[in-house]
């Protein structure tokens, strides 16, 4: 399935850019330089973020695909989540806090929520703020924000999946679905939490 070529092709890269090589390093501060920018923009980052790609998700006509935008975006933002981390901040799949509830966008943001909660209204906001971006570069922007919170608490992303919801995101007819699963994401997050925390108070 074509989309299923988005969270391939990034979980490939991610695994380039992870073995701690003189060129990986080099290359994450190469694609940190491409946040923001439009895909093709930069050419030092090419070999990562066009080498390899299928050629159904190219650009035949000099104008980026979603899939090119989609891609180029994740991978730029997963440069500056893991930088100075050793601690791997993209990793798919089940998250270390229960097997249900995993590291998608809405999942790894309700993380952010202290167990006191003094902070989830702050959190909430800028989450509402991202999830209801009216456009690409909006939302961009806000998860640029976020991520920067999550590298600060080392709070790791499923990029492939982010990639995937970021190119569903661009479809008029899918940007609802994308909001509303993180948005189930988040709250089950919180819910798992609160859970474990009632669960491990002392019983009186």
């Amino acid at each position: 399935m074509k989309m299923n070529e988005i969270p391939r092709f990034i979980h490939a890269k991610i695994k380039l850019l992870s073995d701690g090589s003189p060129w990986s390093r080099a290359m994450l501060a190469k694609l940190r330089r491409g946040i923001g920018k439009p895909p093709g923009s930069v050419p030092d980052i090419w070999e990562i973020t066009i080498d390899g790609m299928p050629e159904d998700l190219l650009s035949k006509d000099g104008i980026p695909t979603r899939e090119e935008i989609a891609i180029h975006t994740a991978l730029t933002l997963y440069a500056m989540h893991q930088q100075g981390r050793e601690k791997p901040m993209s990793v798919s799949g089940n998250g270390d806090d229960g097997a249900h509830i995993g590291n998608s966008f809405g999942s790894a943001v309700g993380k952010l929520v202290k167990p006191d909660k003094s902070n989830e209204q702050s959190v909430k906001r800028r989450f509402d703020a991202a999830v209801t971006s009216g456009d690409f570069i909006e939302l961009a922007t806000h998860a640029r924000g976020l991520i920067q919170l999550l590298k600060a608490e080392e709070i790791p992303l499923d990029y492939p999946q982010f990639a995937k919801d970021l190119f569903f995101f661009q479809l008029p007819e899918n940007a609802d679905r994308v909001r509303l699963r993180w948005g189930q994401d988040f709250y089950r997050t919180r819910s798992y939490s609160d859970n474990k925390e009632n669960n491990n108070k002392p019983k009186e």
